[in-house]
Order: structure tokens, then C-alpha cells, then sequence
């Protein structure tokens, strides 16, 4: 792992950050800024040494071995970044989500868009196994952007199960972890208890998302070990087929009212058939601003 100084601990929750305002919005994964941000398998690797044996060189070589095996900084770093974010700019988000959603929306497609480019370049070696790989993961990341919202539910254990599965979600470039919770039915649970500041819906989840965490990692960690291109096939064709989900312009079929909970079903349109402002000319200059942030942050990752 690497050593770095003040300013580089800095840069890293910055991108902990960026991690973290990607995951409120559904249909964006956090890991695919990580991935673009250059940390992603350092991540996977440090997460993946959160087990038993680390444990044992603290016990036998003591703390600062133990902390330096585990790639401590970095992980306080990044999550400290992740939980700035959720905890300053959820009522943001939600806020545009309710109120500017086509420049949302626009902006996060033209992100996702280019990390679609940024992680095919890292493939080392195309032939037809990551052609078919990256194209199966389209498909199969398509199909569960288009399954049903399920309705809200508060039962802990679920939130629990919600937390392990949407987290595994999050480390996955293309399939987002808040997308997985609105399936599921916990996103405005959790995000309503983000809010209100509700420490024990926010401790059952998190314990999950924990578990979920180091079960997920070394599965990861092997995969980018031993099958690293075809590993970035399927990566990429996640992102690609998450994009279904963010396109700006929906027809909404059906809504249902929860309590104070909307789950909305709705399907992609051209923008000229939506109905109201199409604010077209604002969705193509978020795009392109989207589109561009990931390539610059791209070329700032490249650079030590």
C-alpha cells in the first residue's frame, strides 16, 4: 500500500466524497468512481484484508504493523469522505431529484457514459470471452434496471439484508447500491432516517453493509487477481447497462403512496415527447460537464 503525505490523505477523501454524493443518487455507483478515481483495487484490497489474520499481527507485531497490513488511513480516509457526503448533501440530492431532475440526471449520464470508455481502456486484452463477458454484463445490468420498485418496509433484519446486498452493489462499478435499495423497498426508509438522524435504522444498516462488505471484497480481490480482463469486461458491461436507469426523461406509469413513501414505475422517452419542459439545451451542457469530469478526474488519478 502506499505511503502518502497530508495533501494526498486529503485528495483521498475528496474522492471518498465523490463516492458518496454517486451513491445517493440511484442508478450511480460509488464504485465507479473509485474505479475512475484510481483506488478501486486498493480498495478491494484493503477491504479485503479487514479478517482474522490481520487481527493476529496486532496481537503478535503489534498496532502499528497492524494498521499499516490494513491500510487503515486510507479506509478512515475514504469512508470519512463517503459520510461527509451522505450526511451534508442527502437533503440536496433529494431535493433535485424532486425539483431538477433532468439536469440530475443528465449530468450523472454523461458521467457514467465516459467512465463506460475509462473502464474499457483499462482491459488489457480484448478477444471474444470479454466481448460476449462485457455484453452479458449489459444485459444483465439492463434487466435489473428494469425490474419494479418493491414498497417500503422498516423491519430491521430486512434493512439489515438491505445494507449487505446494496453495498455489494456499491463496490460494483455500473450497479448502485441506493438503485438496489429502491428495489428493494429501504431507500426513502433509509434516506427519511439519514435525515432525522435515526441511529438505529442507520447502525442496522450499516452493520449489514458491513457484512456484506468483507464477504464481497475477497470474491473481488481474487476475481481482479486472477482474472483481471475478463473481471473489467463485466465491469464495463455493468456500467453500460446501468445507463437504462439514469436516462433523463422518463413517462412515469404508476406511483404508490406508502405512508409518507412514493414508489415511482416509469419508463424511458425521447425528450421530446416528455411531457412539460424538456429542458433540453441545460441536459446536453450537464452532460458534457458530467462527461468531462471523468475524464479529468481520470487525468488527475494517472498523475502521481
Amino acid at each position: 500500500m502506499e505511503n502518502r503525505n497530508l495533501l494526498q490523505h486529503f485528495v483521498i477523501v475528496l474522492k471518498g466524497m465523490a463516492m458518496g454524493v454517486a451513491e445517493l443518487v440511484p442508478g450511480v455507483s460509488g464504485g465507479t468512481i473509485a474505479f475512475v478515481a484510481g483506488i478501486y483495487e486498493e480498495f478491494i484490497a484493503s477491504i479485503n484484508n479487514v479478517n482474522p489474520r490481520t487481527l493476529q499481527v496486532w496481537r503478535k507485531e503489534g498496532f502499528k504493523p497492524f494498521w499499516q497490513h490494513l491500510n487503515g488511513t486510507f479506509l478512515v480516509m475514504l469512508f470519512l469522505g463517503m459520510g461527509i457526503s451522505i450526511f451534508s448533501f442527502s437533503k440536496i440530492i433529494s431535493w433535485l431529484l424532486e425539483n431538477q431532475p433532468i439536469p440530475l440526471w443528465s449530468f450523472f449520464f454523461g458521467l457514467v457514459l465516459a467512465s463506460v470508455v475509462v473502464v474499457a481502456k483499462a482491459i488489457g486484452k480484448w478477444n471474444m470471452t470479454t466481448v460476449v463477458l462485457l455484453l452479458l454484463g449489459a444485459v444483465f445490468a439492463y434487466f435489473i434496471t428494469t425490474l419494479p420498485p418493491s414498497q417500503s418496509t422498516g423491519s430491521l433484519p430486512f434493512l439489515f439484508f438491505s445494507g449487505a446486498l446494496a453495498v455489494c452493489a456499491m463496490i460494483l462499478p455500473g450497479i448502485s447500491g441506493s438503485y438496489i435499495l429502491v428495489l428493494l423497498g429501504s431507500y426513502k426508509t433509509i434516506l427519511d432516517a439519514v435525515d432525522d438522524r435515526d441511529f438505529k435504522i442507520l447502525a442496522v444498516v450499516a452493520l449489514g453493509a458491513i457484512f456484506g462488505l468483507l464477504s464481497f471484497a475477497k470474491l473481488l480481490k481474487w476475481m481482479f487477481d486472477h482474472h483481471k480482463n475478463i473481471t473489467l469486461s463485466i465491469l464495463t458491461g455493468f456500467i453500460l447497462g446501468s445507463l437504462n436507469k439514469i436516462w433523463p426523461w422518463k413517462k412515469v406509469l404508476e406511483t404508490k403512496t406508502i405512508g409518507k413513501k412514493v414508489l415511482v414505475i416509469d419508463e424511458n422517452i425521447s425528450p421530446f415527447s416528455f411531457e412539460g419542459e424538456h429542458q433540453l439545451m441545460f441536459a446536453i451542457v450537464a452532460a458534457i460537464v458530467g462527461f468531462s469530469l471523468i475524464f479529468i478526474l481520470e487525468k488527475l488519478a494517472s498523475q502521481k
